[in-house]
């Protein structure tokens, strides 16, 4: 080799030895970056599986005897939940001395077909505001639906606001959109809130203007626990109600608004006359202030989008035969952010 030969062969590697070098400058920063990067998106999904691997379930619990009276004075150990048939881990219970507050969202119909009755129903949604809420720990939110869904008066316990939300409504709209207003203020507003959920919605007939179906409804109120009540001003001051009152059968909307209440854990209310409506309005008081309130962990913790069966029974089988007990009775297992 010459001498030529051995110098250039020399000053390659030499240079071969610097360009790695630099390149392990410039190379080692971006490397542990991201490897930081890495271990930090890690650690996110390590959390958010912990995070949401358990999941519980929240079941608000009416139970009444065989004259329709609620009542109180029991405890965890008196119930027993099984999804699916299997007995489930109860984990948290209250009763009417320990429940947290009730958030109501009042809906009320104000389309074409109410307007002969336009102020019956406002003063039924007055009343049942007045009814419902108990001041410095429950509280309110006041919308109307026609062709439009509109919030009037977001939460509050300040009754003079719901009164002046109620009040300034001064005519009807055109369509009935309930299954929207019922979606849209269920995803919105329920979700939201700590305590307990429910919506009353006051109305006289049935959806004709709603993208939403009575099955996107029950969904995201079981999925959000939130319990839906229903009054029926379909007679208003005429005193009776057809198909109900007169012993025949309900109609179709009739038996989707009592479809709707029952599967989300509430009940629906075929009430013609002034006071039966105002016992309607304290029957749902009563029951809001008397529940037990059930919370229990599903053994089950895959969220596979399942519908899973619920039932609530006894332990003692005296009670079984004494009592009656009302709750929601499935949910589907989807991935839902809750505040409790």
């Amino acid at each position: 080799m010459t001498l030529a030969t051995r110098l250039w062969f020399k000053a390659s590697k030499t240079t071969s030895k610097v360009k790695i070098s630099i390149m392990k400058k410039l190379f080692q920063p971006l490397f542990l970056l991201f490897i930081l990067t890495a271990f930090v998106f890690s650690a996110f999904a390590q959390d958010g599986d912990d995070a949401s691997g358990t999941f519980e379930v929240r079941l608000p619990v009416t139970v009444k005897d065989k004259k329709k009276n609620l009542v109180s004075g029991l405890t965890i150990n008196d119930f027993v939940v099984y999804e699916d048939g299997v007995p489930q881990e109860l984990t948290f219970f209250t009763d009417e001395k320990s429940n947290p507050p009730v958030y109501v969202g009042v809906l009320m119909d104000t389309s074409v077909s109410t307007r002969g009755k336009l102020d019956f129903s406002k003063e039924s949604a007055k009343n049942l505001i007045y009814t419902v809420i108990t001041t410095r720990k429950d509280q309110a939110a006041f919308m109307t639906f026609d062709h439009e869904v509109l919030l009037r008066q977001d939460f509050t316990d300040n009754l003079n606001k719901l009164k002046s939300a109620v009040d300034g409504i001064k005519k009807p709209g055109s369509q009935t959109a309930l299954y929207d207003a019922l979606w849209q203020f269920t995803d919105e507003k329920m979700r939201n809130q700590p305590g307990r959920r429910v919506i009353v919605v006051i109305t006289d007939g049935k959806d004709s203007f709603s993208r939403a179906r009575i099955e996107d409804v029950i969904d995201i109120a079981q999925r959000t626990e939130t319990t839906i009540f229903g009054i029926s001003t379909k007679e208003g001051f005429a005193g009776s109600v057809p198909g109900v009152d007169l012993g025949t059968d309900k109609d179709k909307s009739d038996k989707l608004l009592e479809r709707l209440c029952e599967e989300t854990g509430g009940e629906a209310f075929f009430e013609g006359k002034v006071i039966d409506l105002e016992r309607a309005f304290t029957k749902i008081s009563k029951e809001l202030h008397n529940q037990y309130i059930i919370t229990y962990r599903p053994e089950n913790q895959n969220y596979d989008g399942k519908q899973r069966k619920i039932e609530v029974r006894f332990k003692n089988s005296d009670n079984e035969k004494k009592y009656k007990i009302r709750t929601k009775d499935s949910y589907r297992a989807i991935r839902d952010t809750l505040k409790q």
